[in-house]
């Protein structure tokens, strides 16, 4: 899937994204809490970067919790960075956020930030290169020695355990008011159209892409989160 097939895909999805996947919350909510820990120590004015923000559910999140805290939410679908924008103004941190309609190419020049979130954003970029490219472009915009969390779908898709996680995910998936086409559509996206691959293999593009130890921090079904750290040296 190319990316204006995917932006394309989210900006039909927008107005309807978070009440689709309301009843996947608890996931959701377990993955931001283990992230409000993970960057506790981070300054108390520190700026993060939030990569294909979507609807802003971490962005909010961080931001409740961290009043200090400074955000540049960058998002290519303009209808869910609009959402996303709406949220902030509503709950008042709009004025802590800068919001970017686009790719982190076109991102302009700030300030190195803190720390990154990459939530369900890299699994759509099938070439390994460029999904090692993808990260490097994360890294180049923080600190040296700036946290990354980041998640993706993950598996390995030729093991028995995949078979058994994948019926369980689609169970799942049918339980959050998504229709038996749209399951059977998302089967064969994960066969097609999403780059769900090892947990291990992923760790080691992220490592590629200038980030030290990604550490697996958080499992639910599919999605599989990893902490790293931006390396030291300049990014290559």
């Amino acid at each position: 899937m190319h990316q204006d097939e995917i932006k394309a895909l989210f900006d039909r999805q927008a107005a309807s994204y978070d009440a689709q996947w309301a009843k996947t919350a608890p996931i959701r909510n377990g993955l931001h809490w283990l992230l409000g820990s993970l960057f506790a120590e981070l300054p108390s004015d520190a700026r993060i970067l939030c990569v294909g923000v979507g609807t802003g559910d971490e962005l909010l999140y961080l931001a409740s919790k961290y009043p200090g805290w400074r955000f540049t939410a960058a998002e290519p679908s303009g209808a869910m960075l609009a959402i996303c924008r709406r949220r902030a103004e509503e709950e008042g941190v709009a004025s802590r956020c800068v919001f970017h309609e686009g790719y982190l190419a076109s991102l302009p020049a700030l300030k190195s930030h803190d720390a990154a979130t990459c939530f369900l954003v890299s699994q759509f970029i099938l070439d390994e290169v460029e999904r090692s490219r993808f990260f490097r472009e994360i890294a180049e915009r923080l600190k040296p020695g700036g946290l990354l969390a980041s998640s993706d779908l993950a598996s390995d898709v030729d093991s028995p355990e995949y078979d058994v996680l994948l019926h369980a995910w689609m169970n799942m998936m049918a339980g959050a008011d998504i229709s038996p086409e749209a399951v059977e559509r998302m089967r064969n996206a994960y066969a097609n159209d999403v780059g769900v691959l090892s947990p291990a293999k992923v760790a080691s593009i992220i490592e590629a892409g200038g980030f030290e130890l990604p550490v697996p921090f958080f499992q639910a079904g599919l999605i599989h989160a990893w902490i790293s750290r931006r390396g030291q040296n300049p990014v290559a």
